[in-house]
């Protein structure tokens, strides 16, 4: 027998609701005025907040930031579109909009970079682009080394996780396309090995084709992906990202430890780093 879900109490489809997903109870608030109620309810946004919201909104460097929400909804979108700052700017935190998941990126600071505190080697520097009070600058070196390392507690359980290193070029830039980095991802007893180029000069890939077509040339780009070289790629917020690796994060609490390593003989710099972001996949 077919049931009418608007003849079901509001509890119960709040209830249903909750086993969807945040983008799905946006979609189902526009079949029906029960539906709309329930999808739109704080009883069912909680449900999609982490269960340990009210710790990490404690955490924050700016907690006026959230003053204007309203609602368990408007407090799950600005956690979506704001990252937060937390623990006096040592991570970053934001929520997946389409799952609900956590995902984090630690700043360089916050990471172990061979003979950054040399400045014959690294710059620390502000920069209005970055989301935290100051980045790497890579002078030159010819051991280039980063590491970083987050507990799966903090992260949301059950979820596969990818990692980033986020980076930039200064106009400076040499010696980083010249060979690919020795990436991994390290959890428990599992290592996952890769190798990634931290630039790529042709990234503006429609720029060179144009600027060649005009010289009446053919470009050939080798796609390193399909060798398994990862390349960097553009994010939503004018950075480059570059994939390290993956990992499960089960309920049980274990270190992850990511690592990007770069030790040929050729000088390099101009490799700008912002930090290493763990994200939903």
């Amino acid at each position: 027998m077919a049931i009418n879900i608007d003849t079901l109490p509001y509890d119960c489809v709040s209830k249903i609701l909750s086993y969807t997903s945040p983008i799905d109870a946006c979609s189902f608030s526009m079949v029906s005025s029960t539906l709309y109620s329930a999808a739109n309810s704080d009883s069912l946004w909680r449900t999609f907040l982490p269960s340990d919201y009210d710790d990490i909104l404690s955490r924050t460097v700016n907690p006026s930031i959230l003053q204007s929400c309203s609602s368990y909804k408007h407090l799950f979108y600005s956690l979506c579109q704001r990252p937060l700052l937390l623990d006096g700017g040592r991570i970053s935190f934001k929520l997946d909009k389409c799952s609900g998941k956590k995902s984090y990126i630690l700043p360089a600071r916050e990471l172990s970079i061979t003979w950054s505190n040399d400045p014959m080697y690294w710059s620390w520097r502000p920069t209005p682009e970055s989301r935290f009070s100051e980045v790497a600058e890579l002078r030159t070196v010819s051991w280039l080394e980063i590491k970083g390392k987050i507990r799966t507690k903090i992260l949301t359980p059950n979820t596969s996780y990818v990692v980033y290193l986020i980076t930039k070029v200064s106009h400076r830039v040499y010696g980083l396309d010249s060979a690919p980095a020795e990436v991994s991802i390290s959890i428990a007893n599992k290592v996952q090995n890769g190798k990634a180029y931290l630039y790529n000069k042709y990234e503006d890939t429609l720029f060179y084709e144009n600027q060649w077509k005009i010289e009446g040339k053919n470009l050939m780009i080798e796609d390193n992906n399909e060798n398994g070289i990862q390349v960097p790629s553009k994010r939503d917020d004018g950075w480059m990202e570059i994939e390290l690796g993956e990992f499960f994060c089960s309920e049980v609490d274990e270190e992850v430890e990511m690592s990007v390593m770069e030790v040929g003989y050729r000088l390099k710099g101009g490799l700008v780093v912002e930090g290493i972001e763990v994200r939903p996949k």
